[in-house]
């Protein structure tokens, strides 16, 4: 029976766990310094994937000083959006992996996984958004482009419409206003897709538009399929938007999920997804600087200098210069979308980033399931997160959403793409609807 079999699962995967899960260290982990426990090591980790339960009448909650609308319904797993200079919005549908399971622990997990992702298959596909009346309603729902392959990061440059599929890097022809592609995708270079453990491609463009980054994430969680598997894997890419000519821009990024630039200047900022089984509280998912040339630990060391014992050969001189990240997130939060703010979001969140959390599956006390806010000074993160937009996982353990990627709508309104509800969400200043 279906039951039986859940119950037998989630037993396992608690009696093979040896890790405790403490709220009180989690909360110690945000910002530039986290605290670091020592490592838990048992041959699953806690497993908790709350059940999913539909919105109904409900809805986010956001500040009340704010208004949450769904602005679309019914996509088929929407990931990441891009807001065109006309307004309009475009959606990036699918899902994409193709990693076996080779372990006990993997069937496991994805079994439990499972239960708390969609049965829907994603859409392959980019849908359009339009408000045409600029009343906060968008009446226009279009299929812009199909026939993709997982596409997941977004970009415009100019009249280029760039998309990242997991396996390939895609331009199209774009003229403002369109609603649908004029014509199939053009390669522009092709991005790595062997086993795709991580899938996603996260991408921004740069500020003077000569260069995308895009992130490649890595093919195994510690390098159990072999170092050979992680060839161009866990970096950051730079292409040259008119070539495709590419070079890795950062590596040791183990799953880099989404990508910014940071306005006014030519900073890229990153969100990243750290190793497991090391227990709950570690390793800190985090928000950071991408420098050119860096290395950021994976699979050598996490947060800097801590060494990661499970990997062999181990390279000391490696683990000497990974960068410490900026900011941690907490553990297994899963920050799957990034985007800097604007004035016209109000004047609490007008300076600093937003974060989409997906949420953890590896924890017995879920985290994460949530949109943040991080402040920033003078250009850098300053102060505890903010909760934005919550009730995604709701008060009796079961998830009505997972949010993915976040965009800022210059106009004042954050973009939130949520891919277990399959609905975009617009939050809005009250007077700015």
């Amino acid at each position: 029976m279906k039951i039986s079999r859940i119950c037998y699962v989630t037993a396992l995967s608690a009696f093979l766990s040896a890790c405790g899960n403490n709220t009180a260290d989690s909360e110690r982990q945000y910002g530039p310094d986290p605290q670091l426990p020592e490592p838990q090591r048992g041959l699953l980790p806690g497993m908790t994937v709350p059940e999913p339960a539909a919105w109904g009448d409900q809805k986010p909650t956001v500040p009340d000083n704010y208004t949450i609308t769904a602005i679309a319904t019914d996509l088929k797993v929407p990931r990441q959006t891009l807001v065109l200079p006309n307004g309009d919005i475009l959606v990036a549908e699918g899902s994409g992996g193709n990693a076996p399971l080779s372990k006990p622990k993997d069937v496991i997990a994805g079994y439990l996984k499972s239960q708390g992702s969609t049965p829907v298959k994603g859409g392959d596909r980019l849908t359009l958004l339009r408000d045409s009346d600029q009343d906060g309603r968008y009446e226009t729902q279009t299929v812009f482009a199909e026939n993709l392959n997982a596409p997941y990061g977004l970009a415009l440059i100019d009249n280029d419409l760039f998309v990242a599929n997991q396996d390939a890097l895609v331009r199209f022809d774009y003229e403002e206003g369109q609603t649908k592609a004029s014509g199939p995708p053009e390669e522009v270079t092709k991005l790595p897709s062997e086993i795709n453990h991580h899938w996603t491609k996260a991408m921004t463009a740069g500020a003077d538009g000569r260069f995308l980054y895009v992130g490649i994430g890595s093919n195994s969680n510690i390098t159990e399929r072999g170092m050979a598997a992680e060839v161009n894997r866990a970096e950051v890419w730079q292409i040259d938007a008119e070539t495709g000519a590419h070079k890795p821009y950062a590596t040791g990024l183990r799953n880099p999920t989404d990508l910014t630039i940071q306005p006014g200047t030519d900073q890229l900022w990153a969100v990243v997804n750290e190793r497991d089984e090391l227990g709950p509280n570690l390793v800190p998912d985090y928000l950071t600087t991408v420098q050119e040339g860096g290395f950021y630990g994976w699979p050598y060391s996490y947060w800097g200098q801590h060494v990661d014992h499970r990997v062999r050969p181990q390279k000391p001189e490696k683990v000497e210069s990974a960068i410490v990240p900026d900011y941690s997130l907490g553990s297994h939060v899963a920050p799957l979308g990034l985007d800097f703010s604007v004035p016209e979001m109000g004047e609490e969140f007008s300076e600093g980033v937003f974060i989409g959390e997906h949420g953890s599956w590896n924890r017995a006390n879920p985290v994460g399931y949530k949109v943040v806010f991080i402040p920033f000074s003078d250009g850098r993160p300053d102060g505890q997160p903010v909760d934005f937009a919550t009730g995604f996982l709701s008060s009796d353990d079961k998830t009505r959403g997972r949010p993915v990627g976040v965009t800022v709508d210059p106009r004042g309104a954050l973009i939130v793409a949520d891919d277990l509800s399959h609905t975009i969400w617009r939050i809005t200043p009250k007077g700015n609807e």
